[in-house]
């Protein structure tokens, strides 16, 4: 997860539609995400898998589905780290201009190399090293957020108000609750990533008991860390005209911190750089162990199964990995352009990490009615992957552009494709994944294993 990238640019998008109500927007997205995020952590605790989502579709729906979610799943994980390596880029490279105005805006793909190489050198040494340099970027980045809510909060003075936590004051064209609604919707789009501890089960101290933690603690905490800074910004901003708030220029974290605490930007700027280097790191590990699931089992090719003899590190995921990222980061950019290429990635992310989550809400309750019917508990098991998925759907129609709601507005070319992106990714995944059933069902079949236990139900 990125608190910061998340922070400074992905929440303000929903500023437009909620206004100064953005707090409460961000409070309603948080308990949609621990909805699902209950779901994940139920699944993650019996059934703690490198496969995770894979494994959890797999047992609680059927293989073919576990394989297509597999299959969505890496190209999400795998796009991750070229998103934010293009972000570090354009990140740097504009700061970089606006403070020395010799140096070129257009120079941004040697930022993307840098990251990219930390990534990979990072993966490499196994997943101390790089769970040691998530939890330093990851704590340095929410302490400047805080520290900085802190000092927004304290200016704010006798402005502080609860009423940015109602409908007071939403923008005229979009008043009341759906002007909070449609805030929320995008404001979602900033927890993606909650799940990305569950495929580092088979690397994790009891699993079953600290992958549930985990995947739950990181909702909760970051949605907190999420209302905190959207509450600090949006009363010091003032609510009534934070309808105009957005992710660059004056009305941004980076136009308020340079405006009115002098050098203090620089750590916004910083936590911002860091953040997209530990998201990246997080991906990489994510998207890595994924494949090495599915390499063991014979359904992707071996070689990704194979392990670093000291390190323990799946090296030829990581391999892959680390040449596919900035590949597409420099491909896009150079392309389109890294901004338009950053918009383009970012759908495509989401539009496929949110179908994945609709089907692990399916695969929670189906697991729990057809193989855990003695556990079963009607709210942990049923009604809260229903809301789940009642509360993503919204935010993948939003992601895809699609115009079923008044607030979704169609998307332009080339971030259009998107959607044909993912389809056409999903079914190929499918195509693979019914030549694989009629071929080796037992290959198929074992993407649900617990190899931490041979002998789980």
């Amino acid at each position: 997860m990125a608190p910061g990238a998340a922070i400074a640019v992905s929440i303000p998008a929903g500023a437009a539609f909620a206004g100064g109500a953005l707090p409460l927007s961000v409070l309603i997205a948080l308990v949609a995400c621990l909805f699902t995020a209950s779901s994940v952590a139920e699944l993650a605790r019996h059934l703690p898998s490198a496969g995770s989502v894979a494994a959890y579709s797999s047992r609680g729906l059927h293989p073919v589905v576990g394989y297509v979610v597999a299959w969505v799943y890496l190209l999400v994980e795998a796009l991750v780290p070229a998103l934010l390596l293009v972000q570090l880029g354009f990140t740097v490279a504009g700061t970089a201009h606006q403070q020395w105005p010799g140096y070129p805006q257009n120079l941004w793909w040697p930022w993307v190399l840098a990251g990219a190489a930390v990534i990979a050198v990072t993966g490499y040494y196994g997943i101390r090293a790089a769970a040691r340099l998530g939890t330093v970027l990851g704590a340095f980045e929410v302490l400047v957020f805080v520290v900085f809510a802190g000092l927004l909060i304290a200016h704010a003075g006798r402005h502080n108000t609860l009423t940015v936590f109602g409908t007071a004051h939403t923008p005229a064209a979009h008043e009341g609750v759906g002007g909070v609604i449609a805030g929320s919707v995008y404001t979602v789009l900033a927890f993606a990533g909650f799940e990305a501890a569950a495929p580092l089960a088979e690397e994790t101290r009891d699993p079953r008991r600290t992958l549930r933690r985990a995947v739950l603690g990181s909702a909760l905490a970051i949605g907190l860390l999420f209302i905190l800074t959207t509450y600090a910004m949006t009363v010091f901003y003032g609510p009534d005209a934070f309808a105009t708030f957005g992710a660059s220029g004056a009305a941004s974290w980076d136009g308020v911190a340079r405006a009115s605490f002098g050098a203090f930007w620089v750590l916004v700027f910083l936590a911002v750089v860091n953040s997209t280097i530990a998201n990246a790191n997080a991906a990489a590990n994510a998207s890595t162990r994924t494949a090495f699931a599915l390499g063991r089992v014979g359904v992707f090719p071996r070689s990704f199964a194979r392990l670093h003899p000291v390190h323990r590190s799946p090296v030829v995921g990581l391999l892959v990995q680390c040449l596919a990222a900035p590949a597409v980061a420099l491909g896009l950019g150079f392309a389109y352009g890294p901004d338009t290429a950053f918009l383009l990635l970012a759908t495509v992310v989401v539009t496929a990490i949110i179908s994945v989550y609709l089907l692990t809400n399916l695969a929670c309750a189906g697991y729990f009615l057809r193989r855990r019917r003695a556990e079963f508990r009607p709210v942990r098991h049923l009604l809260f992957p229903v809301l789940g998925i009642a509360a993503f759907t919204p935010a993948l129609l939003t992601a895809a552009g699609l115009p079923v709601f008044s607030f979704v507005t169609e998307l332009t070319a080339p971030v259009s494709f998107a959607g044909a992106v993912v389809a056409l990714w999903s079914a190929a995944g499918l195509v693979i994944a019914v030549v694989l059933w009629r071929r080796h069902p037992d290959r198929l079949a074992a993407t649900g294993l617990v190899h931490l236990d041979q002998e789980s139900p």
